[in-house]
């Protein structure tokens, strides 16, 4: 069974970043912060999500597979991934108080994710790809 959420993702290395955030939240920005820095664009906009085992794959609808809006620019089109696995999702609706956050997770189609806060973290995209992309260990608070 597939769910379209109205979210972007990007892929660093085999690592799936899914963003949430209602509109105008900074999901695009984000995931443009996080291609200039090595990810791949997997989805902007709307990712299709689907479970495989313990996994939870995303996919780009083929309509806008490639595009991703650059606000002020208007729509790129890029190479993109057709389909990761998702290792954690990033809310940019919520502001993280905390300045060493406990570990935190939610459930898409039933299956468990790190859940980070990221409303306002100026070095979320470097951090994120410190952590995912380059093998750095997170140490909740």
């Amino acid at each position: 069974m597939t769910e379209r959420l109205h979210a972007s993702c990007v892929a660093l290395g085999d690592a799936g970043v899914l963003l949430t955030g209602a509109a105008g939240a900074g999901k695009s920005t984000a995931a443009l912060r996080l291609i200039a820095l090595g990810a791949e664009l997997v989805a902007d906009d709307q990712v299709e999500l689907s479970r495989a085992g313990e996994r939870v794959l995303a996919r780009p609808p083929a309509a806008i597979a490639g595009r991703i809006e650059a606000r002020g620019i208007g729509i790129l089109r890029m190479a993109h991934r057709a389909e990761v696995a998702l290792a954690v999702v990033v809310d940019l609706d919520t502001i993280e108080l905390r300045r060493l956050p406990p570990a935190r997770e939610c459930r898409l189609a039933g299956v468990p994710l790190p859940l980070i806060h990221g409303r306002g973290l100026p070095d979320l995209a470097a951090a994120l790809v410190a952590w995912l992309g380059r093998g750095a260990e997170r140490e909740p608070g």
